[in-house]
């Protein structure tokens, strides 16, 4: 690997646009030049969303937009030197040295360490000072390979002549602790774990040798991270978490003094975090490590995330481990049906009790397959039905881990089987899990005498946090929260029994799940329906109907998407869009909604609208045919438990069509892009 950057992709002294954004725009399009990213413009929005949640703009006229992108075939380094410079977000103004770092979505190792090697090099004066004194493409390339490991040293440069400033031997007194120079562990981390994760690890210990401390820092990065020894941890006065996205196995650190902050304060302040990480170890009432792993954080530090973003990401987190209990308990109710009837659930508990493989059931058969098959789906109908009743708890216990990390799974689960029991529902389990959260990161910062740090994860936090969440649940909040889901319920159940009832509700679940496909919205409408099952009987059949109308819709968007740009209008797709169609097939038929995410990131203002209209028409349709929907997911692999299955297709069809043709329709003739792609281009598969 020895062209990571090439003269071609080297911009010296050109006007490349007024804004960063034409400046990304314009290093992504000699990134795709040189046939290192089949996609100019989807580098560049990704390049531009990295951008827009954190800015890269750094001191002493430096910018590094990066990303790692699906449209990457070659990890690259392109650079700008700008005249005038333009702004990218730094406190000290525009920048003139640009690098765009472009990684692969599945970057290897070896590439990564490559790029954080030049995030490294701009650290260092002399580096910079040679770009800008540099006269051809061709110097800068030889500056940076020699930076980055993949050529000889250039010879050292005016700039570089100057001796760096020596470290000083002894910590001042403000920067000691028990009369000895203070003793500081960090971790740095940004989002994508390639250029700024190094920088700032460099900056910190840099300015640590300056103040003569003793300090070491470890660096997440992409590629991995070598974890700091215990030992070294244990000796520590106080860390300093240089952190956008959440730090790896935390509890490691639990009982410290902490310092948080985003991991550009890390690059920019580096002395001044030291100086804050000293004065904490001697303050008795400092922040302290918790031990979570998504703890909430102040407006002065942590991750640059608004409180709706982490509080979506606390969500989903609940969601994704709630769903192995939703499809294995799902599919075992279904595969229960299929073998003991549709009423084995009359005696299926007796059955399981009283009967044995040597001891098959003799009466009350309600199974095709005889005495064996009423056996069989009893035994798969509780065991799913049992699976199911974790459902809300799950939720719960596992919203309070995002919170709280491991002290509150169990106030967590407490809290959403109180739930349960107040008949509360899902809505319930989701306020029982942030007040259980909440209650245990809160118990979690208080500080303790070192003989009772650990007793505080494994016995008072779960104690406390169980009485306070679950106690006002069953004092306040339980029996309001019931009434407004009987309330829910009885309304949804309502609208079923009507012809535009049943509509209505069609396409409002079929909205829900094609809006952000896979995003907060769609998982509320799957919970509503999964939670619902539990409730269905032969007699209320409206949760088997909504169950079918939200997995048939969630169905369209990767299905659709993947009919337009497999077969239906190949050229209006990149090579890497192609490729993803081709999975995206499997993807929709298996009911993994995400699987339309690539396209709805490069291209949300078409793609989005087009899957909704979609969803809304497959919703209506699976309603207004009565299809039903005995398991949670699995798509066109659990026919056996859709009925009716002429139903369930032609309404899924006639979704999966029309978004696909409303979708060639807006990419010919809405906002048409200017990129021509080029058929013979090599795909990448996301």
């Amino acid at each position: 690997m020895s062209d990571t950057i090439t003269p071609e992709l080297v911009s010296l002294d050109a006007p490349l646009g007024a804004d960063k954004k034409d400046v990304i725009r314009a290093l992504a399009r000699l990134v795709a030049a040189q046939g290192r990213a089949g996609d100019a413009e989807a580098l560049a929005a990704d390049a531009i969303a990295r951008e827009e949640k954190d800015e890269t703009g750094l001191p002493g006229g430096i910018a590094i937009p990066h990303a790692k992108s699906a449209a990457v075939t070659q990890a690259s380094l392109a650079f700008a030197r700008l005249t005038p410079g333009v702004g990218f977000g730094a406190p000290d103004g525009p920048a003139d040295l640009v690098f765009l770092i472009a990684a692969p979505a599945n970057a290897a190792e070896e590439h990564l360490a490559v790029l954080s090697r030049l995030a490294r090099s701009l650290m260092q004066d002399t580096f910079t000072a040679d770009l800008r004194a540099a006269d051809t493409a061709d110097d800068i390339v030889r500056t940076v390979r020699a930076a980055i490991g993949e050529g000889a040293a250039p010879a050292t440069s005016a700039a570089a002549s100057a001796a760096p400033a020596a470290p000083s031997e002894t910590a001042a007194a403000d920067l000691q602790v028990d009369g000895r120079p203070a003793r500081i562990v960090a971790v740095t981390s940004c989002a994508t774990g390639i250029a700024h994760t190094f920088m700032a690890a460099d900056a910190l210990t840099a300015a640590g040798k300056q103040a003569g401390i003793d300090l070491v820092v470890e660096p997440q990065g992409s590629s991995g991270y070598q974890a700091l020894p215990s030992s070294v941890i244990d000796d520590a006065d106080a860390v300093i978490f240089a952190t956008d996205v959440d730090v790896r196995e935390i509890s490691r650190f639990a009982g410290k003094p902490v310092i948080r902050s985003g991991v550009k304060r890390g690059i920019e302040q580096p002395a001044q975090m030291i100086r804050e990480a000293v004065a904490a170890a001697s303050n008795p009432d400092a922040a302290r490590v918790s031990g979570s792993a998504s703890e909430p954080r102040g407006e002065t530090g942590g991750q640059n995330l608004s409180w709706g973003a982490r509080i979506q990401r606390i969500l989903l987190t609940g969601v994704s481990y709630m769903i192995p209990f939703v499809a294995g308990g799902g599919l075992l109710i279904a595969l229960g049906f299929a073998l003991g009837g549709f009423r084995v659930t009359d005696n299926a508990a007796n059955v399981i009790i009283d009967n044995a493989l040597w001891n098959l059931p003799t009466s009350d058969i309600t199974s095709p397959f005889g005495p064996l098959g009423q056996y069989l789906g009893s035994v798969a109908f509780m065991i799913g039905s049992t699976s199911m009743s974790f459902l809300v708890a799950a939720l719960a216990g596992y919203i309070a881990y995002a919170i709280a990390d491991r002290p509150g799974i169990a106030p967590g689960f407490v809290a959403g089987a109180i739930a349960v029991t107040m008949s509360a529902g899902f809505i319930g389990g989701i306020i029982g899990g942030f007040l259980a959260g909440f209650v245990a990161w809160w118990l979690g910062r208080l500080p303790a005498p070192r003989w009772l740090r650990g007793l505080m994860p494994v016995v008072i936090i779960p104690l406390l946090g169980s009485i306070v969440a679950s106690g006002l649940m069953i004092l306040f909040l339980g029996r309001p929260i019931a009434a407004l889901m009987a309330l829910l319920t009885e309304g949804l159940t309502n609208l079923t029994q009507s012809g535009a009832g049943l509509i209505v509700v069609g396409v409002i679940l079929g909205l829900m799940m094609c809006f952000d496909l896979g995003g907060p919205i769609n998982k509320v409408a799957y919970v509503f329906a999964t939670t619902g099952l539990a409730a269905a009987s032969t007699e209320n059949t409206a949760p088997y109907l909504i169950m079918a109308a939200v997995m048939t819709a969630g169905m369209v968007p990767p299905l659709a998407l993947a009919l337009a740009s497999t077969i239906l209008a190949r050229p209006l797709f990149t090579p890497v869009e192609r490729e993803n169609g081709k999975a995206a097939w499997l993807l929709g038929a298996s009911f993994i909604s995400e699987g339309a995410i690539p396209f709805a990131a490069a291209d949300p203002l078409r793609v989005i609208p087009a899957s909704m209209v979609g969803g809304a028409i497959t919703g209506a349709l699976s309603m207004w045919f009565g299809v039903q929907s005995f398991a949670p997911h699995g798509g066109v692999f659990v026919l056996f438990a859709i009925n009716p299955v002429w139903g369930f297709f032609v309404a899924l069809l006639a979704g999966t069509v029309v978004s696909a043709l409303l979708l060639v329709v807006l990419k010919k003739y809405v906002g048409q892009r200017s990129t021509v792609v080029a058929e013979a281009a090599t795909p990448v598969t996301v």
